[in-house]
């Protein structure tokens, strides 16, 4: 077993860090977790649930998720309970209907990855999530929950749903088909402005999440118990990679490692990364962990409109692993369904705490999380070191060990990456997420040993498939990669 001044001597830059925030006051906690060679993971195995208040229970091997249970809202098929409940959303008077980032909320609760939450907030948990970033659970004990997870209705349907006494009401996408029944409903005033200033500290305008999902939404917020008719897909050939917690919780247990690291992204992979990740698995080994497993997990929902779109990053996941760049023995390469806030320091606790939940004790955090531009000001939006320093001393993230990034630039001495040297800085070259992207887009050629050469021509292919819009200079996206 590791002890804490093994971990601490493993990573160093943990030192002088609060006591709360690394991992307690004792050894890190252990995890009986496992590579996935393949994202291509079978039906859940081993999931049983029931109708109301469902859940999964998890070996004790496995760091427990928020709450002592994963919480699963997908109608089971047995006993007839998915039939019935497709029926019964058919037939409710009254019918919310989902947009884009408000399915993907539904995927995100209905799979547990906001355990020990229910459904979507009602007004206690919203204000809790909202000024606390934690909200209590049923034991009494505050868990974190630092972005509210909340639906929108308009006055006309928060008239109606309330003159007819309704308790229940349908969710449905976009073809106006039953997706989820929302019961034991509340409905509570949208205040935009608070919502959006406590989230993302400003309330300047040209916040991706805000223009997309807070600023035509509904004046009223809709909360209550979700119960979902099925498991949520998006049939976009990326399917098998969308792995729930209990998925990966099994397949962890069932290859038998004993320590995961998280490291969540949303952008293509470089050798930068990459050193990051394999020295990460490195020094647990040095602590006396036997099969540590990476789980490399880009983040799947809405992204702003100048991010790779998932299906190439995907793509270019797929030949980090094919050229031995990273291991695919001991990593998992699995889709985080959740939509992206770009709220810095308030996000990546969401991100750290969701991680838990699929059996992850290690969580790699790196410069400004979550971070973006200011949307008016040249300048980032956020201290690009606030995100680790609030990760440290997050509530209700006390048993997850966060590991800050090393820095890591390109050697041109050495022609590889390596961590930085400040003793010959002049040797090393930054390259940023943009400076990559701009290399792409221009087809130049980046230093020979900064990124696979299977996952620049991914980049390459993606950025000269953006075509003029007809009319227009603009480049658009395509349609599909």
């Amino acid at each position: 077993m590791a002890t804490q001044a093994a971990f601490l001597a493993g990573f160093p830059q943990l030192a002088a860090q609060p006591a709360r925030g690394r991992v307690g006051t004792g050894a890190p906690a252990r995890v009986a977790l496992a590579a996935i060679g393949s994202a291509k993971v079978g039906a859940r195995a081993g999931v049983k649930a029931v109708a109301a208040r469902r859940g999964v229970r998890c070996r004790a091997s496995l760091i427990e998720p928020d709450g002592g249970r994963l919480v699963d809202l997908v109608a089971p098929e047995e006993g007839g309970r998915r039939e019935a409940l497709r029926r019964e959303a058919a037939s409710l008077p009254h019918r919310v209907r989902l947009g884009r980032v408000e399915k993907e909320w539904v995927h995100v609760l209905s799979e547990g990855w906001a355990s020990p939450l229910q459904g979507f907030m009602r007004e206690h948990e919203f204000l809790q999530a909202l000024h606390f970033n934690a909200i209590r659970g049923a034991d009494g004990r505050m868990v974190n929950m630092s972005v509210p997870i909340v639906l929108s209705v308009g006055d006309a349907q928060r008239r109606a749903i309330q003159a007819d006494g309704a308790t229940r009401v349908a969710l449905v996408d976009d073809r106006d088909c039953p997706i989820a029944v929302l019961s034991d409903i509340e409905i509570y005033k949208h205040n935009k402005e608070e919502r959006i200033a406590r989230t993302w500290g400003t309330t300047a305008p040209g916040l991706p999440y805000v223009e997309e999902a807070i600023t035509n939404a509904g004046d009223w917020l809709i909360g209550g118990d979700l119960e979902v008719i099925e498991p949520i897909k998006y049939n976009d050939g990326l399917d098998q990679y969308r792995l729930s917690p209990a998925q990966l919780r099994e397949e962890f247990a069932r290859r038998n490692a004993d320590a995961v690291f998280a490291f969540q992204l949303r952008n293509p992979v470089h050798n930068g990364h990459a050193l990051l990740m394999t020295d990460t698995r490195k020094r647990l080994l040095d602590m006396g962990y036997k099969n540590p497993v990476l789980l490399l997990h880009p983040l799947g929902g809405f992204t702003k409109a100048d991010d790779v779109p998932l299906s190439w990053r995907m793509k270019q996941h797929e030949k980090v692993l094919e050229e031995g760049v990273l291991n695919p023995e001991s990593t998992v390469v699995a889709i985080f369904p959740s939509p992206m806030h770009y709220a810095g320091p308030t996000e990546v606790q969401w991100h750290a705490k969701a991680r838990i939940n699929a059996g992850a004790n290690f969580y790699i955090v790196g410069r400004d999380p979550a971070g973006m531009s200011h949307p008016t000001a040249k300048r980032d939006l956020y201290d690009a070191d606030h995100g680790k320093k609030v990760l440290s001393m997050a509530p209700g993230l006390e048993r997850l060990n966060i590991l800050p990034f090393r820095v890591a630039a390109y050697d041109t001495k050495q022609k590889k990456m390596d961590f930085f040297d400040p003793s010959r800085k002049d040797d090393f070259l930054f390259i940023s997420g943009t400076k990559m992207r701009t290399l792409a887009k221009n087809r130049e050629s980046p230093p020979d040993g900064f990124i696979c050469p299977g996952g620049w021509k991914v980049l390459v292919e993606y950025y000269d498939s953006l075509v003029p819009s007809e009319g227009s200079s603009k480049l658009r996206e395509p349609v599909a990669a």
